[in-house]
């Protein structure tokens, strides 16, 4: 398969039907998409799928998420310029620069030193300095920097992820996926109210557990 500027032109738009067919997404958030090279946040063998709804395999045996299942997140996460973003799975940091652009500031952990440092070089070349990369144990977030307006998590919690609800400002709104580690979750859209969470249930995916502490290599 080519993987000519022609092909990529040709799978960003094919991305684009699938959001409007799905009703996802505003002007807004569809800039922010395109204004963000996928395929450099991809191992070379796997760019030729950059816009597919496919997970593709990424360092220290992680998977990024397929780009429609990231488009929901971000549009489901109603984010706006004055927003404070934490991000629990950086990935190849490949949403973290979307979020970045529609965002305040985003700050995303990582358990693997190496993604952090990819994805903090990544935010670099594109001149993205409201994006923070860090190497570190996201399983409670970041509880001595909330609140924060918005938070993702990109790994499943067996449970509603209570440390989370005193990090969210009033009103603000997390994404997770809730479930047992084995077999499918539920992705939730869990809004802050008084001390609580609201929570309306987006979708249905299969994602990694969340795991406790950094990883000793890599």
């Amino acid at each position: 398969m080519s993987n000519g500027p022609a092909d990529d032109r040709e799978s960003f738009a094919a991305f684009l039907l699938r959001l409007r067919t799905k009703r996802i997404g505003s002007k807004e958030l569809v800039a922010a998409f395109e204004a963000t090279p996928r395929r450099s946040f991809l191992p070379s063998q796997w760019q030729s799928v950059a816009w597919s709804e496919r997970m593709a395999p990424i360092e220290c045996g992680e998977a990024i998420e397929g780009v429609d299942l990231q488009a929901l997140v971000v549009a489901a996460l109603e984010l706006s310029n004055g927003h404070r973003v934490l991000e629990v799975g950086t990935g190849s940091g490949f949403t973290a620069a979307v979020m970045a652009r529609l965002a305040g500031r985003v700050i995303t952990l990582d358990r693997y030193r190496t993604l952090a440092e990819q994805a903090r070089q990544r935010f670099e070349k594109l001149g993205l300095a409201n994006a923070v990369a860090r190497h570190a144990d996201g399983v409670n977030g970041l509880p001595g920097e909330g609140p924060f307006d918005r938070i993702v998590a990109w790994a499943a919690f067996d449970g509603l992820p209570r440390p989370f609800v005193d990090q969210l400002s009033s009103g603000g709104i997390m994404i997770t996926p809730i479930g047992a580690a084995e077999g499918e979750q539920v992705l939730a859209k869990l809004t802050k109210v008084g001390s609580r969470f609201e929570r309306v249930d987006i979708a249905t995916v299969r994602l990694q557990p969340i795991v406790k502490g950094v990883a000793a290599v890599l």
